[in-house]
């Protein structure tokens, strides 16, 4: 197996990047993207990506929904789990049944 060769990129707002897989997404646009605080702030850009398309940008609209909802959510993943049963637990709130 060969490592996929990097290619320099310019996203829409002139930031210029390297990259090896074909996702689009600038990463230091992300970065400008990622809250300073609150649970989306401990999260990584897709989990958070994935939580925001889908309208959730708070823990009470969170704890709307099941874990099983939760991961379904195209770029969620198992990891990102305690992080947001921790985030609910500190409104003592939970994932709903």
């Amino acid at each position: 197996m060969t490592a996929k060769e990097r290619t320099l990129r310019t996203c829409n707002k002139g930031h210029k990047y390297y990259k090896s897989s074909d996702c689009p997404t600038c990463p230091i646009c992300e970065q400008e993207l990622k809250p300073e605080s609150g649970f989306l702030s401990l999260l990584g850009a897709p989990a958070r990506r994935a939580l925001e398309n889908n309208g959730i940008t708070t823990v009470q609209q969170l704890s709307n929904h099941s874990e099983a909802d939760i991961l379904k959510f195209h770029g969620m993943g198992p990891g990102s789990l305690p992080k947001l049963r921790t985030a609910l637990e500190t409104y003592r709130l939970t994932f709903r049944a």
